[in-house]
């Protein structure tokens, strides 16, 4: 083309593509095609539409599917910037070195294959994983670890992949200030699950609480795709693995330990409390007591750091149901008051205390006001055993021990109640946690920076209802046929028949107290 252009003409050329991206690249930038080799770099619609954002937004955050060319057009805005501004300072980022280094391959192979006079700066340092111009630009590759530019003041910083960087969090804090100085930011990746920086500065930017511009380009942005050919290239992959690789869904593409499609149903539960109560109005209640249903209520103490709330969960037992949920910063004496009046409240049921450290403040607080259904496990066995024969029993103990052993119990357990839909949650406070709630070197806990104490509780109450009391059954049986026998074996115990020796006629109010003492124990 060179030789029909005159110098004027070439000059024109020139300003036009340093002014318009689009058109640069359209006109003269060449990428390599896997099959094809080297082939004019012709932008789709939606790449089209991303030049002009990354031109008129200083920061962008775009959710991805694969095989859509991101990279690559990211690539050819980046050739663009350091071709035509001088003293450019551009930091590739990603967690694996090789993911940045390519990209950094993809802006150089674009610069070296320009038409010759298009090369108004030359390449005058190069190496494998960066290269500077003569005009002063340069670019460089690195890995999301340890202090990566943050001695320097960047033009522009792309994080590839960036759901997918560990500990970006603290690494961003690092690198905004290098930005200070009107530098952009591109950061770009397939969905990682929830919880994570990218998940949560793109949820922020649709909110419109951050600077940054939000892009969504799932698998059928691309004109060439359509169902059949989806249909043919997830054939093999899990339902996680599409949602990931294709859907940009947050929700489903996570390492939770609860299986995405079990999340998107929950999700559809979720509905605000019909009460907030209490002194701080943090306990929510979705329905009121009914004297006919037997309850279990499950309390995780907090350690008493900054970051963890005390919790506790309300369990219908008859219809399996979640219809209360407690969770606030909360003295351990105040939090054992709390626990005794919604316990008696909800007729005596039993209640179920974590025996950490504080939690046995709470249970010796609780068992100061003399509450009448705790709790009891056997030391090393964690076996349930109910609170009257604990007390003739010297390895007895109050609550629920959380252990090594126990843990991936309960959370099994937490697991398979949703998975076979045996229970209903309805807090959007323990649903969030769920969505952070995944699995990390073989280990169920919470995500970095995030908390677990409602899913705990409740994986707890899942465990005892299902486990412990059914474990016990035959023994709530033989327990049953004892309270039983107080009124039909022993004439002088049967004191409440008239004509009867030793006959006392039981107030109305005791009578009450003695049905909801051992209600529990009776329904099972």
């Amino acid at each position: 083309m060179s030789s029909t252009l005159t110098k004027k003409e070439i000059v024109k050329e020139i300003v036009k593509c340093g002014k318009d991206p689009v058109y640069f690249i359209n006109s003269y930038a060449r990428i390599q095609h896997p099959l094809k080799g080297t082939i004019p770099f012709k932008t789709y619609d939606f790449q089209t539409q991303l030049l002009h954002d990354f031109n008129d937004y200083r920061f962008n955050v775009i959710l991805k599917a694969r095989q859509l060319g991101i990279s690559t057009i990211t690539a050819a805005y980046v050739s663009w910037m350091m071709l035509f501004h001088k003293d450019k300072n551009v930091l590739v980022m990603a967690t694996k070195f090789g993911t940045a280094a390519n990209l950094v391959k993809k802006v150089k192979a674009i610069v070296k294959n320009l038409p010759e006079w298009m090369q108004i700066a030359k390449i005058d340092i190069d190496n494998r994983t960066s290269f500077e111009l003569s005009n002063g630009s340069q670019i460089k590759a690195s890995t999301t670890s340890g202090d990566a530019g943050r001695s320097e003041a960047l033009s522009l910083l792309v994080i590839d992949e960036a759901a997918h960087v560990e500990g970006l969090e603290e690494l961003w804090t690092g690198l905004y200030p290098t930005l200070s100085t009107g530098g952009r930011c591109i950061a770009l990746s397939t969905p990682n699950g929830v919880g994570n920086w990218f998940h949560q500065t793109y949820v922020d930017a649709e909110n419109e609480v951050n600077n940054f511009y939000p892009t969504v380009l799932p698998w059928d942005v691309h004109p060439d795709r359509d169902e059949d050919w989806f249909v043919k290239e997830t054939s093999n992959m899990s339902r996680r693995q599409v949602a990931q690789e294709y859907e940009c869904n947050f929700n489903m593409s996570g390492e939770t330990v609860i299986d995405p499609e079990d999340m998107e149903r929950l999700k559809k539960i979720v509905r605000d409390p019909v009460y907030r109560v209490g002194f701080d109005r943090n306990l929510w209640l979705w329905e009121k007591y009914d004297q006919n249903s037997t309850y279990l209520l499950v309390a995780d103490v907090s350690r008493g750091d900054d970051k963890d709330n005390s919790v506790f969960h309300i369990l219908k037992l008859d219809t399996m149901e979640i219809i209360g949920e407690y969770q606030s910063k909360i003295t351990p004496d105040m939090f054992a008051d709390l626990i005794n009046n919604t316990g008696r409240e909800f007729g005596d049921c039993m209640v179920v205390v974590e025996n950490n450290s504080v939690g046995f403040a709470v249970l010796e607080k609780l068992r100061d006001l003399e509450y009448p259904n705790l709790y009891h496990s056997v030391k090393s066995t964690h076996e349930y055993v109910d609170q009257y024969t604990a007390e003739g029993k010297s390895n007895a103990i109050p609550g629920f021990s959380m252990t090594s052993k126990t843990r991936p119990l309960v959370v099994a357990k937490m697991e398979e109640f949703i998975r076979n839909k045996l229970i209903t949650i309805y807090s959007n406070r323990l649903f969030h946690e769920l969505e952070t709630f995944v699995w990390q070197n073989g280990r169920p806990q919470a995500m970095r920076m995030y908390n677990d104490d409602l899913v705990m509780s409740f994986a707890i109450g899942c465990w005892v209802r299902d486990t412990a009391l059914q474990e016990n059954k035959k023994a709530l049986e033989y327990s049953k046929i004892f309270l039983s026998s107080m009124t039909v074996s022993n004439r002088k115990l049967n004191t409440s028949i008239p004509g009867q020796e030793g006959y006392k006629p039981i107030e109305q109010s005791d009578a009450i107290k003695k049905q909801r003492e051992f209600l529990w124990l009776l329904k099972g």
